[in-house]
């Protein structure tokens, strides 16, 4: 099976994107093709490396493209991983690692994406073939050196109120992992954040809900583990 594609066949090939940063994570319930053995990647400074299986659970062999993105406010290239490209057979495994390259000892815990995709080989039957490259996207956690674990960081954030603004403020150490729906007590109204998690040290600011006129007093938001598991909501109070 030729890996480069005849000129007289067309493939049309649809590309599904699974991404593990939702908040309630079912294990092993990715599609077929390749299929990583964790939904999240944790990678600790004092080790310097993580090794994680990605298998193969299509019929026919494929190459598995490994890549790490990085997020849009926090580009430094801290992970380099090997292989970057490797063929894997039929029901076979293939070892990926993270090896870490900071220049300097982390601070807080820092925050990546890492993308698997198999790439099928082409046929040589003649037509149109419908290929599927499932792509898989889990999030990558660094860990500094001798950071304690903290199974609750949500309970870290500060939320305030300012004018008609809601403020969340993040003064740990930790990826704090969230919905991103908010509700503001006792109206219950629902602010909605921008993404699905707060860096530390940072601070989001969105509008208040309209129907929120006076009087809030605390937020109710729905947290996940670092592994993405959804847990029980969790009420903080409200600053002014």
């Amino acid at each position: 099976m030729p890996w480069k594609t005849h000129p007289h066949r067309r493939l049309i090939t649809a590309t599904f994107i699974s991404y593990a940063f939702t908040l309630i994570a079912a294990p092993a319930t990715y599609a077929a093709g390749m299929i990583p053995e964790t939904t999240v990647v944790i990678l600790d400074e004092g080790v310097g490396e993580k090794t994680i299986n990605i298998k193969n659970s299509d019929a026919s062999p494929a190459l598995l493209y490994s890549s790490i993105e990085n997020l849009e406010d926090d580009q430094e290239n801290l992970i380099v991983l090997t292989p970057p490209v490797a063929r894997v057979e039929p029901g076979e495994t293939q070892a990926v690692r993270f090896l870490l390259n900071s220049p300097t000892p982390l601070k807080v815990q820092r925050l990546r994406r890492v993308t698997f995709e198999g790439i099928p080989p082409k046929e040589n039957s003649a037509g149109a073939r419908i290929g599927m490259n499932v792509r898989q996207n889990l999030p990558v956690i660094i860990n500094p050196k001798g950071l304690e674990k903290e199974p609750e960081p949500w309970t870290h954030l500060k939320w305030s109120v300012h004018g008609k603004n809601l403020t969340v403020e993040n003064p740990s150490p930790y990826v704090v992992r969230l919905g991103q729906s908010v509700n503001v007590l006792p109206s219950n109204a629902v602010a909605s954040l921008p993404k699905l998690y707060v860096l530390p040290n940072e601070k989001i600011t969105v509008a208040l809900p309209s129907e929120v006129k006076s009087g809030a007093t605390a937020i109710k938001i729905q947290p996940a583990t670092v592994y993405g598991f959804s847990v029980e909501s969790y009420e903080a109070p409200l600053s002014n």
